[in-house]
């Protein structure tokens, strides 16, 4: 028996040599291929900036235009550098310290690279 990896029923069964069904979602499968979440999990994510450039952790970036900052009286710059950026997974991929700002996240599509 194998464990169907569309809906984890442990009732999984043999069709032929190499694949196998499930008899609760009709998901058929072969054990012997990657799973699509292995697959994710071993693709990198790529971080582009505004001009499409390829960011890497450790780059320095520009901010291209004013950005609001949530409690701060005034906002962030266009020009502002910020140095030796952090690249992270979710919607603020880059994890930074701007002087005079402290550590903020920012959107990796407001910043190009320096």
């Amino acid at each position: 028996m194998q464990i169907c990896p569309s809906c984890a029923c442990p009732y999984g069964y043999a069709l032929s040599d190499e694949l196998y069904a499930c008899p609760e979602c009709s998901f058929e499968w072969n054990p012997n291929e990657a799973k699509p979440e292995e697959e994710q999990e071993n693709a990198e994510t790529v971080v582009l900036d505004a001009n499409g450039t390829v960011l890497q952790d450790g780059d320095d970036v520009i901010v291209m235009k004013n950005l609001p900052v949530k409690g701060a009286p005034k906002p962030l710059k266009a020009g502002t550098k910020a140095k030796n950026i952090r690249l992270r997974d979710g919607d603020h991929n880059i994890d930074c310290k701007i002087d005079g700002f402290g550590s903020m996240a920012l959107k990796s599509e407001f910043v190009k690279k320096a």
